[in-house]
C-alpha cells in the first residue's frame, strides 16, 4: 500500500510486545508511533531503557517442534518474525531451549526500531489515551505487566471492571567467575558422558534439609503467605514451593533426575541447575529460583547452595505486581476493546502482550505481531484475520476471548486448551506429534491467507 500518512498508529510500550506490532506495521507500510517511557521513567524491574529489555529469564523455552513451544516458534518463523529472528541471532547455549544475551537481543531489537524510518520513538510516559485516540486511526496498548498506575486507572474506567493482578516473580543471577567449579559439574538432564549445558549444583540429603529450612524462615519483600490464585503458577517464588513441604522444590525445580554427580557416580539428592545468561559465559541464571526474599537474605540463604558460597550477585531476584485485563470479557479475536468506554474514544484500542493475559515471552512476540496484522486489515478494510484454533497461538486467544472461559488467569501456549484431534490417541509423544502436524496445516493455510490479503509481513526486515 501506498503510505500517504507516517502516523497512522501508535503503539505504547516498547517491550516484545510492543517492538514487534511497530516492527510488523512498518513491514506492512504503515508508519507509526512508539511510545515508551523508559528512561525518563524507570521500573522496578528494568535496569536500562532498550526495548525489548527481558526481566526474568532469558530463555524463551523449547525448541522442540512438536511441544507448544516449538510450535509457537514455527509460527514465528512462518509470520517472519522480526524480534524472533533477532533472539535467534544472539542465542547462548540452552540445551533444548532458545535462550538468548539478553544485553545483545535488547540492544539488536533497540537498533532495529530506531534505525526505522516509518517508527518514530517517542522517550515518556503517557498517561491519557484521549489525545492519542484523536491523532491516529489505531491505538496498540501494549505496556505489559508493568502499566503504570495512571495508565492503568484510565484502562480500569475504559473497560468498566476492578484492575486484575497477581504477583510474578524473577530468578537471581550469579557471576561465572565467583561459582566453585570443583562443587557443580556440567551436564543437561539424561546426558551422561556428555558436557551439557546447563550447571548443576548437587545437594546431599543434610545440605537440602538445612537449605530449605533457611529458604522458609528468610525474610520476604512482600510480607505475606501468598495463596495459589494470587501467584501465577510458572513464577512460584522457589520460598513459597518449599512452603508446600521440605521435598517440594526437589520434586520440582530441584528435581535430579536425569543428574548424575560425577564425583559421587550417583544421583545427587537434589539439584539447582543454572544456566548461561550471556553468550561468552560470564553469567548464570539460577533456573526455578525466582524470588521474593530481600537482597540480603537472598545472599545469605542461596550461598549455602553447593558451589554457590561464594557467589557474587550481578541482579538479584525480584518480585512485582503484574497486571492484566479480564480479556474475554473485553476483548474480541483481533484483541480489539469491546466495551462503550473504549468506542467512545472514537478510535479503535488494540490491547497486545502480557496487558491481554497472554503469558510468555514468545507469546507476547506472537501477540504483538496478530495484532499489527489486524490494525492493518482495519485500515485497509480487509475484515479480521484470526488465526485457526488448530495453530498453537489461534488456542490461546480463542481462551483469552472466549466468553466461556470463566475466572481467567494468565496463560502460556500449551495442549491443555487446543482444540482435541478428532481420533482418541493415548501415547503423549504420539499425541503431541499429531498436534503438531495439524496445526502445521492449519498455519500453511492461514499465511496463504495473509498472502493472498496482501497482509503477510515480508521477512526481509529492515
Amino acid at each position: 500500500m501506498e503510505n500517504e500518512s507516517k502516523k497512522r498508529a501508535c503503539v505504547i510500550g516498547g517491550g516484545l510486545a510492543g517492538a514487534e506490532a511497530a516492527l510488523t506495521l512498518s513491514r506492512l507500510g504503515i508508519g507509526c508511533v512508539l511510545y515508551e517511557m523508559r528512561p525518563a521513567k524507570r521500573t522496578d524491574v528494568h535496569h536500562t531503557g532498550d526495548l525489548a529489555e527481558l526481566v526474568c529469564s532469558n530463555s524463551l523455552k523449547s525448541t522442540k517442534p512438536d511441544s507448544a513451544a516449538g510450535m509457537i516458534k514455527a509460527e514465528l518463523d512462518a509470520l517472519g518474525s522480526s524480534v524472533y529472528r533477532v533472539a535467534l541471532d544472539n542465542r547462548v547455549a540452552a540445551g533444548g531451549a532458545l535462550a538468548v544475551d539478553r544485553e545483545l537481543f535488547s540492544n539488536e531489537v533497540t537498533r532495529l526500531v530506531e534505525s526505522d524510518s516509518l517508527i518514530d520513538v517517542r522517550r515518556g510516559e503517557v498517561v491519557d489515551l484521549s489525545p492519542l485516540a484523536a491523532e491516529f486511526d489505531a491505538v496498540i496498548l501494549a505496556t505489559g505487566p508493568l502499566t503504570s498506575d495512571d495508565l492503568a486507572a484510565q484502562l480500569t474506567d475504559l473497560i468498566g471492571l476492578d484492575e486484575l493482578s497477581f504477583y510474578d516473580a524473577a530468578a537471581p543471577i550469579v557471576m561465572a567467575d565467583s561459582i566453585d567449579m570443583d562443587k557443580v559439574f556440567r551436564q543437561s538432564r539424561y546426558e551422561e558422558g556428555v558436557e551439557g549445558d546447563y550447571l548443576n549444583a548437587p545437594f546431599t540429603k543434610e545440605e537440602y534439609e538445612a537449605f530449605i529450612a533457611e529458604l522458609v524462615v528468610a525474610k520476604r519483600v512482600i510480607v505475606k503467605d501468598f495463596e495459589t490464585k494470587d501467584l501465577f503458577q510458572a513464577c512460584q517464588p522457589i520460598e513459597e514451593i518449599a512452603r508446600k513441604g521440605i521435598d517440594a522444590p526437589r520434586f520440582g525445580t530441584m528435581k535430579p533426575v536425569g543428574l548424575t554427580d560425577p564425583s559421587t557416580g550417583r544421583r545427587p539428592w537434589a539439584a539447582l541447575q543454572l544456566r548461561r545468561e550471556d553468550a561468552s559465559g560470564q553469567s548464570y541464571n539460577l533456573v526455578g529460583f525466582q524470588t521474593n526474599l530481600t537482597f540480603g537474605e537472598q545472599k545469605r540463604v542461596f550461598r549455602m547452595i553447593p558451589g554457590l558460597e561464594k557467589a557474587e550477585f550481578a541482579r538479584y531476584g525480584v518480585m512485582h505486581r503484574n497486571t492484566f485485563i479480564d480479556a474475554p470479557r473485553v476483548l474480541d479475536s483481533t484483541c480489539r476493546l469491546t466495551t462503550d468506554g473504549a468506542r467512545a474514544l472514537g478510535t479503535p484500542i488494540f490491547v497486545a502482550g502480557q496487558l491481554a493475559g497472554t503469558e510468555g515471552y514468545c507469546e507476547a512476540i506472537r501477540s504483538g505481531l496478530h495484532v499489527a496484522i489486524n490494525v492493518a486489515a482495519m485500515l485497509e478494510s480487509k475484515g479480521d484475520f484470526t488465526p485457526p484454533k488448530e495453530t498453537v497461538f489461534g488456542a490461546l486467544l480463542d481462551y483469552a476471548t472466549s466468553k466461556d472461559t470463566i475466572d481467567y488467569q494468565p496463560m502460556h501456549v500449551n495442549f491443555g486448551i487446543i482444540a482435541p484431534l478428532e481420533e482418541s490417541i493415548k501415547k503423549k509423544q504420539l499425541r503431541y506429534a499429531k498436534y503438531q502436524q495439524r496445526g502445521a496445516e492449519a498455519l500453511a493455510a492461514y499465511v496463504a491467507k495473509l498472502k493472498e490479503a496482501g497482509l503477510h509481513p515480508c521477512k526481509d526486515t529492515p
